[in-house]
């Protein structure tokens, strides 16, 4: 929730605008009064093609349109269990870090730009919407929040090259800060960690170990690119994915990229993944390397991830309007038990069905679909493949279907207890 204390937060609820947008109205009022003298300053709509930055050599190009001298840009994830922060299927935001691309840094790089009310910056440019989201994914274990937010504008968003205030044609007094802020969320939206983890069968665990060679295998085949694992006492803490960036870091394209010689600090083997919130689980054999775990608890009962397999790997899983995903954060399905074997499946949204052959959950649904469970696998009119005309892909959903119907992908589902 946003703090209600703020006034910046009741200006926007109350429909009146924040200092940003009363700057821009009598900014714009004055500047079509006045010589066109900020035509020079460089934004990144006007620049040419754009080099990608760490992969071109930096000849004295505009900083404004090639990130220099931070251009390996690091979206890097927190999973937190002491205390346990964020929801318990999703790793946290740490930041976002413009590293030279031969693992050096910058920080602190702007003390004229440095801010200690982030919150307030954010909802007065009208993004409550974003620092609602940041509050539930961006966490401090410290409790603080805020305090985070600001140390890591403060340390590593000042040092951006292409936020510089004179790269903006008409700049808004800490637009800069807002930018950075939603890119970050946005490149840490495209990195589902905990989906990427699971889909190799790497959940959380209170007795299961992995090993490192197992977990990067994961993220590099997500990524498309190594990316560095970090551990405190033996269990899996930080995630460090790099990107080189063709254009500005507002509206540049992230390209994946290796390490910048950074390294993991983690054993070689029987590294924990902890939960966040540690609950009784069966016992079962402890695997140090090449895990092959199994969900925990009874199929399809309480709680539960619907989990895709294709070809007897995982890829994906079922999200809560019931389309296959393959880049996201699994949806949570309630199993509720009917007479003998029977149960129903009801996500977030509401009760799930086929309908017209296809997958779906929502309060449309008005006659809730009867499954059973045949060998851990979901089962539907006693049938346990299932189908799709295409595998998702990115962001890209993919339909479940009932029947055949010349569909070529054929799948199975199977169930992760929470």
């Amino acid at each position: 929730m946003i703090p209600a204390m703020m006034r910046g937060s009741s200006q926007q609820l109350m429909g009146i605008p924040g200092p940003q947008k009363i700057l821009k109205t009598v900014g714009s009022l004055w500047l079509s009064q006045t010589t066109n003298e900020n035509d020079n300053l460089r934004t990144s709509s006007s620049c040419p093609l754009s080099e990608i930055s760490c992969q071109a050599n930096f000849h004295g190009q505009d900083t404004c349109c090639f990130n220099y001298p931070g251009g390996q840009m690091l979206q890097t994830q927190f999973w937190d269990v002491d205390p346990p922060l964020g929801p318990e299927d999703a790793w946290t935001i740490h930041g976002l870090w413009p590293d030279h691309c031969n693992g050096g840094f910058d920080q602190f790089c702007d003390s004229k730009r440095k801010y200690s009310n982030i919150s307030l910056i954010i909802v007065d440019a009208g993004r409550g919407d974003l620092l609602e989201y940041m509050s539930e994914y961006w966490k401090d274990f410290r409790g603080d929040d805020n305090n985070l937010w600001q140390h890591e504008w403060n340390k590593h968003g000042t040092c951006v090259s292409t936020l510089e205030p004179d790269c903006y044609e008409d700049y808004l007094p800490q637009q800069d800060v807002v930018d950075y802020f939603d890119k970050t969320v946005e490149v840490y939206k495209e990195l589902p960690s905990y989906e990427f983890l699971a889909n190799a069968g790497i959940i959380p665990s209170q007795t299961q170990t992995y090993a490192l060679a197992d977990i990067e295998a994961a993220l590099e085949q997500a990524h498309g690119d190594p990316v560095t694992i970090r551990c405190r006492n033996g269990a899996i803490n930080e995630i460090w994915y790099y990107f080189n960036i063709a254009g500005s870091l507002q509206s540049g394209e992230f390209i994946p990229a290796g390490p910048d010689g950074q390294k993991s600090n983690c054993p070689s083997r029987g590294i924990k993944y902890p939960l966040k919130h540690a609950r009784p689980e069966p016992t079962r054999t402890t695997t140090i390397g090449n895990p092959e775990p199994t969900a925990p608890g009874t199929p399809f009962a309480g709680r539960g991830n619907l989990i895709v397999e294709r070809l007897n790997r995982k890829h994906g899983c079922i999200i809560s309007f019931g389309t296959w995903f393959s880049s996201g954060t699994c949806a949570t399905f309630r199993a509720e038990k009917l007479s003998g074997d029977l149960f129903t499946l009801n996500s977030s949204k509401g009760p799930c069905a086929f309908e017209r052959d296809a997958l779906t959950c929502g309060p449309h649904v008005n006659k809730p679909s009867e499954f059973t469970a045949k060998d851990g696998k979901l089962a539907y009119s006693d049938h346990t493949t299932f189908y799709a005309q295409n595998p998702p892909k990115g962001r890209t959903q993919s339909n479940v279907y009932a029947s055949q119907g010349g569909r070529p992908i054929e799948i199975e589902i199977t169930w992760v207890s929470k």
